[in-house]
């Protein structure tokens, strides 16, 4: 069926009815509005391939779901998930004309995919366009048989020399010694202290404590969290506060901690220009970005020994099951607790 066909404006009416909702009702940002429209993309190419249409007296989905009687609305429901996901996992959605991507979906996006079209399906369902059904309430353990498993991606972590060489690489950056300054102070307090990009952009001159060797952040949700910062790190912060911001002087009463080159605060990207730079100019990897300092913090601290409801409060994480992550990593911390507790370990045939 071609472009401007009934069915196509018939859907898009109803994308767009659902807009409005996400706009108006839920007051949502546009940013997020955006992303939960996009995610019915995959809905509507799919759809279209089966020769079903979200609304219509024809050949509509509510006519599917209903084709064999009410007692059967739960079982087609099942049915076509099933195999909507089996079709994400295979397909690439079509953008402009064109495949996005030779692979399937990543479980990932799979996952966040149906979370989407279960907020579009309550709608219809609100508005009466589809038939209701327990399958896609917010409780439904039945919808959680079809999310396929998330593939957990180890975080990306650079070992103690390698960070010692990232760092030690910001004299040897391209620009002057003030701008050489600032570069070192931020990769050191992005490894000492483990923060987030944004929580670093944040930083005011008064948000260090020079005597109490802490830092103080505001990280997600507004929160507030007080983190240790290691001697080379003050140092470098005091190195290029005495000598770095010569002519680069803040604009405002905030005093922002990091200036960019016309004085004014810095900004993530930036950071982010500044780490890469480093990379390349130390001859390791080109994808190191900020946060693979924040991983290598709490690898780092882990391998330590350190207590892991401290990383996690460290690294302003909600949840402890976020910052297990990092245990995986910690491969020497594993060694180390191996020696220590198995019997057959100082076995010399043993090989670990």
């Amino acid at each position: 069926m071609g472009p401007g066909s009934k069915r196509e404006l018939e859907t898009t009416a109803s994308i767009r009815e659902y807009q409005l909702h996400l706009k108006a009702q839920r007051n949502l940002s546009p940013n997020t509005v955006r992303n939960y429209i996009s995610d019915l993309n995959p809905l509507q190419e799919y759809l279209s391939s089966q020769r079903i249409s979200l609304t219509g007296p024809n050949g509509s989905l509510r006519s599917f779901l209903e084709e064999h009687g009410s007692s059967e609305i739960n079982r087609r429901y099942r049915s076509l998930i099933r195999d909507y996901v089996a079709w994400l996992l295979a397909h690439r959605v079509t953008v402009s004309g064109s495949r996005a991507g030779r692979s399937g979906h990543s479980r990932a996006s799979v996952v966040r995919i149906l979370a989407s079209t279960r907020s579009f399906f309550q709608f219809m369902i609100a508005n009466g366009d589809l038939p209701m059904s327990h399958l896609w309430s917010d409780r439904s353990s039945i919808m959680k048989q079809f999310k396929p498993k998330r593939q957990q991606r180890l975080p990306d972590v650079l070992s103690h020399k390698e960070v010692a060489l990232l760092i030690d690489s910001a004299s040897e950056m391209p620009g002057p010694v003030p701008i050489q300054q600032r570069n070192r102070a931020i990769l050191e307090l992005l490894y000492s202290s483990g923060l987030r990009v944004s929580e670093l952009v944040g930083l005011n001159v008064p948000s260090i404590s020079f005597d109490d060797r802490l830092v103080r952040v505001l990280g997600k949700g507004g929160k507030e969290r007080i983190i240790p910062v290691g001697q080379k790190a003050l140092a470098a912060v005091t190195a290029y506060l005495k000598e770095g911001r010569v002519g680069l002087r803040p604009r405002n009463n905030d005093e922002p901690l990091f200036l960019g080159r016309k004085g004014a605060r810095i900004n993530q990207r930036e950071i982010q220009r500044v780490v890469r730079a480093a990379a390349i100019a130390s001859g390791l990897r080109h994808d190191i970005h900020p946060h693979t300092l924040r991983h290598s913090f709490a690898t780092h601290l882990l391998d330590g020994d350190a207590d892991i409801r401290i990383v996690q409060e460290l690294l302003g994480h909600s949840s402890p099951t976020t910052t297990q992550v990092y245990t995986h990593v910690s491969r020497a911390a594993a060694r180390k607790v191996y020696l220590q507790a198995h019997p057959l370990a100082n076995r010399k045939d043993l090989a670990l």
